[in-house]
Order: structure tokens, then C-alpha cells, then sequence
């Protein structure tokens, strides 16, 4: 049952907004086959993919939270958390702990983001701001400013670069068991009824029962995980953890959740328009390389693209009778 009566999240219906980011995929396939004959090659697709997972990730527990008409700009240091926590788990002399410290990091910055929201009632875009200043410190308290000197575990760098399964990438593979959780949270779950609730109507929803706290909470813990999930995948990609390993990633993640078709308001979209997105996004990073295109310009163009999807999606009602 729904926890509000009347409202249908209509999950099976094609929107319109993966639509058109599935076209300029396509597009932009195109023109880069005309730029370089390697573009459509499947070494090089698979290396994109590659490069698309660490985004990916982010992007999928990022979707939870923006579902629910909030949004989590501690991204960048949670990252960070992950990756240097992981490394420096593995400098202690606890290898096989590794990944779950880093994970459980960004598990405990995502419960304090849930926590503020929740129960302070602090708007999410400030409180989580905050805690990234003190992901922040609390890192560079941890090197002394310096570089760390710890390094990647085997494993790490196992799950960033290695190959297994019929030649895909490790790392491709994590974010599809990550997005096949998330998918199947958000569709086949009460938890997803409730945070599309959530993101049409909180008040709406609190009176028809729903444990909103309960909701934020757990949506800023997946945040958290899947940032420093990625942050560990990202330390053994490069092999060692280091400071503001997390920063390029916030607009290109909030850029692939809303031009997936996820309202920026919170109360409609999926985990699938987040992936095409995600892959839009990657797409877009590497032609604007090739293009040599400065970060600052990048940085721009995500600027332009986000503000173009609020002023798009802010038009549109939100729930769905």
C-alpha cells in the first residue's frame, strides 16, 4: 500500500528526461567517432566505463537523499574519508579491514547528516556543508597537512583496476551490485514508497504514519556508504589516499542524478535515469578533456546545467495522482 492514499509513484513510465540524456549519449558517440576512430572501440568504452563507476557510486546514494527533496554537499570530503581511512586502515597493519573502515566512515558522517536534518531540523544544504568543513579538518588534523604515506591494499586496487568477469572492469561491477540495492530499495520496498512520499509531501507523510527521521536518516547513511565506498575504489585506482581526492566529483554528481530525470525537489525519478545520467556525465568530462577544457570551465558548464534543471524541473508538480 501507499503511505499516502492517492498518490503513485508511476516508476514503470519512460521518462521523458532519460530520453533526451540517452539521445546526446548517442550524440556524443557519434561526434567523438568523427574526432578519433578509437571513440567506439571497446577498450576505450570500457575504460570509460570504468572511470564512470567511481561517479556512479556517489551519484546512486546521492539519488536517495535528492529524492527526497534534500541534498548532501559533504560529497567531497566523505570521499576523501573513505579513501585515506581505508589506506590508512591498511598502514595499521589491518588489511582485510580496509575497505569496511572506509566504508563505516562514511557511514558515521552520513548518520550525522541525517542526525542534523532530521532531529535539529537544519536545511540540508547548510548542515551538510558544515560537516564536509569538518571531514575536512578532521583530515588534514590527521596528516598534519602533509601527504599521507600510507597505500592501497591489493584488494583495493583489485576491485579499481582489475578485470574478471567476461573483461569488465571491477569496479563496473561494484556500482551495478551498489545500483541493483538502490533500485531495489527504491521500487520493491516500503522504505522507497516512503521516500518518494517523503519528497512529495514530508508533512503529508508524517501524518499518514510514516517515520520521516527513521527515512532521512537511513537516505543520508546510503549517501554516506556510496561516497566512501568510491573514495576507496578511488585510493586504489591511484594506489595511495590524498587530500581533496573527493572535490571534482559534487557537481558532476548532483549534474548525472538530475539529468537522469530525478526532480531536484525531491518526489520523482529512478535509479535507472541516475545511471544514463552518470554515463552522460562521463561522457561529457571526457570530450571536454579531449577538448582541453580547464577544471574551472567544467566547473561551469555542470553550473549551467544544474541551474537549467532546477529552472526546468522547479516548473513541474511533483506528485502524481
Amino acid at each position: 500500500m501507499n503511505p499516502i492514499p492517492g498518490l503513485r509513484v508511476r516508476a514503470n513510465r519512460v521518462d521523458k528526461a532519460i530520453v533526451i540524456a540517452f539521445g546526446f549519449i548517442i550524440v556524443m558517440l557519434l561526434a567523438g567517432s568523427l574526432y578519433s576512430t578509437n571513440f567506439l572501440s571497446t577498450a576505450y568504452l570500457l575504460q570509460q566505463l570504468q572511470i564512470a563507476a567511481f561517479l556512479g557510486i556517489i551519484a546512486s546514494g546521492l539519488t536517495t537523499v535528492i529524492l527526497l527533496g534534500h541534498i548532501d554537499l559533504s560529497i567531497p570530503w566523505v570521499v576523501t574519508v573513505g579513501g585515506m581511512m581505508s589506506t590508512a586502515a591498511a598502514s595499521w597493519g589491518e588489511p582485510s579491514l580496509a575497505v569496511p573502515i572506509g566504508v563505516f566512515s562514511g557511514l558515521l558522517f552520513g548518520l550525522v547528516n541525517g542526525f542534523g536534518v532530521a532531529f535539529l531540523r537544519v536545511p540540508s544544504m547548510i548542515f551538510t556543508l558544515g560537516v564536509n568543513a569538518v571531514a575536512q579538518g578532521a583530515m588534514v588534523l590527521y596528516t598534519g597537512g602533509f601527504a599521507p604515506q600510507s597505500y592501497a591494499t591489493e584488494f583495493m586496487r583489485w576491485l579499481a583496476v582489475g578485470k574478471t568477469v567476461f573483461g569488465f572492469p571491477n569496479a563496473v561491477l561494484v556500482w551495478l551490485a551498489v545500483g541493483l540495492t538502490i533500485a531495489v530499495l527504491l521500487k520493491r520496498t516500503a522504505l522507497g514508497r516512503y521516500i518518494y512520499a517523503i519528497g512529495n509531501n514530508e508533512g503529508a507523510a508524517y501524518l499518514s504514519g510514516v517515520n520521516t527521521r527513521g527515512v532521512l536518516i537511513v537516505c543520508f547513511a546510503i549517501s554516506g556508504m556510496s561516497s566512501a565506498l568510491a573514495g576507496v575504489l578511488l585510493a586504489g585506482y591511484s594506489t595511495k589516499g590524498y587530500q581533496a581526492m573527493g572535490d571534482p566529483y559534487l557537481l558532476p554528481a548532483i549534474a548525472a542524478v538530475v539529468l537522469g530525470g530525478t526532480h531536484i525537489l525531491g518526489g520523482r525519478g529512478t535509479l535507472g535515469g541516475t545511471v544514463v545520467g552518470t554515463i552522460l556525465v562521463s561522457l561529457l568530462q571526457s570530450i571536454l578533456s579531449v577538448m582541453q577544457m580547464p577544471e574551472a570551465g567544467r566547473q561551469i558548464i555542470y553550473g549551467i546545467v544544474i541551474i537549467a534543471m532546477l529552472l526546468v524541473y522547479g516548473r513541474g508538480k511533483k506528485v502524481h495522482g
